[in-house]
């Protein structure tokens, strides 16, 4: 392409290791207690596994030019498609068929249908030109390929993260160039769309009614926000200590993962929790900065689906803990035990310092 290569953004390199280190001493802290009979550092482990892998991966992105992905990504996002139609095949685990049980490990395909959107999305967004100006020839195809997408993921069934593409699909169409009438248009639609899929599952509807009155459903729908705001609340300024909170014996359930953040607010205090919403505030504007100084079109597209996908399921996961936001399922980016996400996220950390190669001043 002939641009010029510097150095990554380093600041962004360490706040994305920040992030890991906190997550992983969160981990082993709020999952010690459940596999304390058998192997306390079973979780630990497993994190520390998918951590290094996701590591060596991140490094390797950093040094492969991201316009070198372009040929690549229509493969890569058909086969996302493909996962996600396979999973449905397998056996349900809780309740719902988000993994691929391949024995020694298991995946989760929408994890990597969230990089593989925001790649696809990049490169025909960066071709889109003024069409993006007429809401059925521009804006339609890519609302008819979120829809496909997002109706394949709530199969499983996951909002969480049909919700997390859906509004990283939104920015993207924005930063493309989306009118504000048809802005307008689709918020709406959104909302109204958002609402009939709450209210066409039972469950759904039982998770807004714990979310809207938790105390008066305290043992049933209420039951996990309520611990989750005593474990925030017994935190204070500066938390019981690392590895003493009361909420992960046996109150607060999926403690080390869609709600480790309650955990570590509890054991960490205020502080504890202010520094991570900081850190992800910072990975936010570097990933924004590197956008606005990529020097060419796809590259700017893709530091902002890849900025955004990271930090909106970061926010959405930190509102649903908070009781901002209803219960959506969905884990807090590199600290919430689990491989399929962290593997990703920092896959996509790494498209986006090797961005920030090619930018004068992010």
């Amino acid at each position: 392409m002939g641009l010029k290569k510097g150095t990554p953004d380093l600041l962004l390199f360490f706040t994305t290791l920040f992030l890991l280190a906190i997550g992983i001493v969160m981990v082993f802290s709020a999952s010690y207690y459940d596999t304390l009979e058998k192997d306390p550092y079973f979780y630990l482990h497993k994190q520390l596994i998918w951590a290094a892998l996701g590591f060596v991966v991140m490094l390797m992105m950093t040094r492969i030019d991201y316009f070198r992905l372009k040929p690549y990504i229509n493969v890569i996002f058909g086969v996302a498609f493909v996962l996600l139609i396979v999973v449905l095949f397998f056996e349900p685990i809780k309740g719902a068929q988000r993994w691929l049980d391949l024995g020694f490990c298991k995946i989760q395909p929408s994890e990597i249908m969230k990089l593989s959107m925001v790649l696809f999305l990049a490169k025909e967004l960066s071709k889109v030109g003024p069409r993006m100006k007429n809401l059925f020839t521009g804006v339609g195809p890519f609302l008819l390929l979120l829809g496909v997408v997002g109706g394949l993921i709530m199969k499983e069934p996951d909002l969480g993260t049909t919700l997390a593409i859906a509004g990283t699909t939104f920015v993207l169409l924005i930063a493309a160039g989306l009118r504000l009438g048809h802005f307008f248009v689709l918020s709406f639609s959104g909302v109204g769309i958002v609402i009939a899929l709450i209210l066409a599952d039972p469950n759904r509807i039982n998770r807004i009614i714990g979310y809207l009155d938790p105390w008066s459903h305290a043992s049933k729908e209420g039951y996990q926000l309520i611990n989750s705001l005593y474990a925030l609340g017994s935190g204070g300024l500066f938390g019981m200590g690392l590895g003493n909170s009361r909420q992960k014996l046996d109150y607060l359930p999926e403690q080390n993962t869609d709600f480790i953040y309650a955990i570590l607010g509890e054991e960490l205090g205020f502080i504890g929790a202010f520094l991570v919403i900081l850190l992800f505030c910072l990975l936010a504007w570097r990933g924004y900065r590197i956008a606005l100084a990529c020097p060419e079109i796809f590259g700017s597209f893709l530091a902002v689906g890849i900025t955004t996908m990271i930090v909106l399921q970061a926010f959405i996961n930190m509102g649903v803990v908070t009781g901002l936001l209803p219960i959506t399922g969905i884990g807090l980016p590199f600290i919430s035990y689990g491989g399929s996400s962290l593997l990703f996220s920092m896959i996509g950390v790494g498209i986006l310092l090797n961005i920030s190669r090619y930018c004068a001043n992010p």
